[in-house]
């Protein structure tokens, strides 16, 4: 018995739906940037690091990579240190470890899962 195949890639299709992937975290990065801010979550007193200094880095998309990223220099002290006294007249929820409740088994886990599915939908017209 011989058995034949043949394969047709549409690559057009391809490179379509390989840019709607990497268009699709870059706005999964940004909505759990909203909801990250928006659930008051980081310590806050004049807003510097919540506001000017934490930032998407994009540069790695492309590779499915992206971060957020917080340039201060006090950021990992406050971030590793939840026992800190947090002020919480500017965000109520303040604390350390602010970013656990989108990790796996936090609060808002499969938030990132569920937002990047909705903007691939829509970026790759499926």
């Amino acid at each position: 018995m011989q058995v034949r195949s043949r394969i047709h890639l549409n690559l057009p299709r391809i490179r379509e739906l390989t840019d709607a992937a990497v268009a699709a975290l870059e706005k999964t990065a940004e909505e759990v940037h909203t909801d990250v801010e928006q659930a008051q979550v980081m310590p806050r007193d004049t807003g510097n690091m919540q506001n000017e200094s934490t930032f998407l880095d994009f540069s790695r998309s492309d590779k499915g990579i992206v971060r957020m990223v917080t340039a201060t220099p006090y950021v990992r002290r406050l971030y590793y240190h939840p026992e800190y006294h947090f002020q919480t007249h500017e965000n109520p929820y303040a604390k350390g470890k602010w970013l656990e409740d989108w990790e796996p088994g936090g609060r808002r886990d499969g938030f990132a899962a569920e937002a990047f599915k909705e903007f691939y939908r829509r970026e790759a017209d499926v």
